[in-house]
């Protein structure tokens, strides 16, 4: 016990229990969080939430919020905001999400072979893992997009390929600290074969961190996939955020609402993942849990 938990007993004071601490921590995430399944039962209710389709044009162009029948207004062409915002969350979501899912496959599988093998093994996937990291991310993704072609798939495949990096290392320094605990020994002397032994007992004992690059990655995954379709890469047959932010630059002065809305809610999903993300790092990092 720590003296300071010794000081509460003396006191007559229970110190909080681990289930306590790590409830107390994740507590800041639970507004990111709601605002996160807002969004997404926005996006897979869309249907029902507005009677307009995201890419259906009208007679009433450049409607500010509140107008009769569009209350986030219209766009040049006269489609829906509301309509467009909704749609628009499920490429955001499903790139974000379905891009960190991919990279953590990879990463996920690297770092283990990594980390497990070690040796030459590990030196060239470490290389190859510095080596991704060292580009430029969001311009090598407009050079492969602009030369393969634009498309939901293709965006996906991008981001996966060039996120993989950090949730590599960080699941071999996670499996390099814990093959030689006892129980990994034990397994080994039971006959467990190598690769049992690091789905079964490694990896999710190493679970935290990569959660915690997971929630990341979804959103540095959103940021660019509204960046790509801001540059006119996105899927032409979508709605997208970023495609609605690349329609609005030539109405910044006469129509404000039609890059306010799609920005905000940009900017307002990639720090909820941002946030859910510090606040899992809190919760599950073994040296802030006991306050090292």
């Amino acid at each position: 016990m720590s003296l300071d938990a010794a000081e509460l007993t003396r006191e007559g004071l229970a110190p909080p229990s681990r289930r306590t601490e790590f409830l107390r921590r994740l507590s800041g995430a639970r507004l990111p969080a709601l605002f996160v399944v807002l969004v997404a039962a926005t996006a897979i209710a869309a249907p029902l939430l507005t009677s307009y389709a995201p890419d259906a044009g009208g007679p009433d162009a450049l409607q500010p919020p509140l107008s009769p029948g569009h209350w986030l207004g219209t766009d040049n062409i006269g489609r829906d905001l509301w309509a467009e915002l909704a749609y628009g969350a499920r490429v955001s979501l499903s790139v974000g999400i379905l891009a960190a899912l991919s990279a953590l496959a990879i990463g996920v599988v690297v770092g283990a072979a990594a980390g497990y093998a070690g040796g030459a093994l590990d030196s060239f996937l470490m290389r190859l893992s510095e080596f991704f990291q060292t580009l430029p991310r969001f311009v090598l993704a407009l050079i492969i997009v602009a030369l393969f072609g634009a498309g939901i798939g293709k965006v996906i495949l991008v981001l996966a390929i060039l996120s993989w990096p950090q949730t590599a290392r960080v699941v071999r320094a996670s499996v390099m600290s814990l093959k030689t605990a006892p129980f990994i020994d034990a397994a080994r002397v039971g006959g467990m074969p190598p690769t049992a032994i690091v789905l079964r007992e490694i990896l999710p004992n190493a679970l935290a961190p990569i959660v915690v690059v997971t929630s990341l990655d979804v959103a540095t995954a959103i940021l660019l996939e509204a960046s790509l379709s801001f540059f006119g890469l996105g899927d032409p047959n979508l709605p997208s955020w970023g495609g609605m932010l690349n329609v609005a630059q030539d109405y910044l002065r006469q129509a404000w609402w039609m890059s306010l809305f799609p920005g905000a809610a940009i900017a307002l999903t990639v720090l909820a993942f941002n946030r859910i993300g510090d606040c899992l790092n809190d919760a599950l990092n073994p040296k802030l849990r006991d306050g090292r």
